[in-house]
């Protein structure tokens, strides 16, 4: 059976979209987040979930783990206008979220858009920050936003997200399905936090491996860091990128993966210095070690002192 036959030609659609559940759909312009803890997918499953209908412009790509944001793709000004103007003519939202924005490109094409189709409500949810603290937008940008987006705002969204990752760009996005089901602002943000309480209530956070990797990796270093001493050998056995395990460790422990193979490695070789009567050469082979040239190297950067002037040291 044919769209036609069943009636859902293209003007029958654009109706479908322009008033499902009673409200038009939401356009919201923000990043990606791989975890979906906040950006575009927190954005999508909020407004499904109070029964609004997602549209969206992406305007940045990360990298994303539960540990924090590991890199950036700002794509480009011409695409995220396209999307926003693709949307703007086909569905027309009255609603528009708006979230991270990183370039002044993107805000010169996201403040046109504004101005031009004018939606109902525009609701500015200010990615500043991670919710690890990491800067995500330069000064300049923000400054430029202050003078050019702010004004243009219905309302901009201020929430201590000390609680959950994302709690601030939920919230904003449940004001922007209230909104658009006709409540005012006062109403809609206070259906919003009861809303965003419920979520603190449920605890929805992803939880990563994090601590389970840290200690799988402490148990692989103390097995194995007499014939191992390069992260990759230790990020491969536990089927992580090495840039991971560096991100677990450090938020763990404030240290690296090589600090801590190595802080293993000399604590072994003050052990057989103190209790043993080996050579130095024995005990660099025993460590892994080419030579005892190299030991006494490694050993003079970790503990300022060679492995002779050590073991002298120790002796009563």
């Amino acid at each position: 059976m044919s769209k036609s036959e069943l009636g859902l030609g293209s003007l029958e659609k654009k109706c479908f979209l322009c008033n499902v559940n009673g409200t038009r759909p939401i356009l919201t312009i923000t990043g990606s987040d791989s975890t979906s803890g906040s950006g575009i997918q927190a954005d999508i499953k909020t407004i499904s979930d109070l029964g609004g209908y997602a549209v969206t412009a992406i305007t940045s790509i990360t990298v994303q783990t539960t540990l924090g944001i590991q890199a950036f793709y700002d794509l480009p000004a011409r695409l995220v206008a396209q999307q926003i103007e693709a949307v703007m003519n086909d569905v027309q939202p009255q609603v528009v979220k708006i979230g991270m924005v990183r370039t002044l490109e993107t805000l010169d094409v996201i403040v046109s858009a504004l101005e031009r189709y004018r939606p109902r409500h525009v609701i500015y949810d200010p990615i500043v920050l991670s919710s690890r603290g990491d800067a995500l937008v330069s000064e300049t940008v923000m400054q430029a936003i202050r003078q050019r987006l702010l004004p243009l705002c219905t309302l901009i969204v201020q929430l201590d997200e000390a609680q959950m990752h994302g709690l601030a760009n939920r919230y904003a996005s449940a004001v922007a399905v209230y909104l658009g089901k006709g409540e005012t602002a006062e109403q809609a943000q206070a259906l919003a936090r009861a809303y965003i309480n419920t979520q603190i209530v449920r605890a929805g956070d992803l939880q990563g491996r994090a601590s389970e990797l840290y200690n799988e990796f402490l148990a692989a270093v103390g097995s194995q860091f007499r014939q191992n001493s390069d992260v990759h050998y230790y990020a491969d056995r536990l089927n992580v990128s090495p840039r991971y395990l560096a991100q677990v460790t450090k938020r763990i422990s404030g240290k690296a993966p090589k600090t801590i193979i190595d802080e293993h490695l000399t604590r072994e070789i003050e052990l057989q210095l103190n209790t043993t009567d080996r050579t130095i050469q024995e005990i660099a082979y025993d460590c892994g070690f080419s030579s005892q040239a190299h030991l006494t190297k490694f050993f003079k950067k970790q503990r300022g002192k060679s492995p002779t002037a050590f073991r002298k040291s120790r002796k009563p």
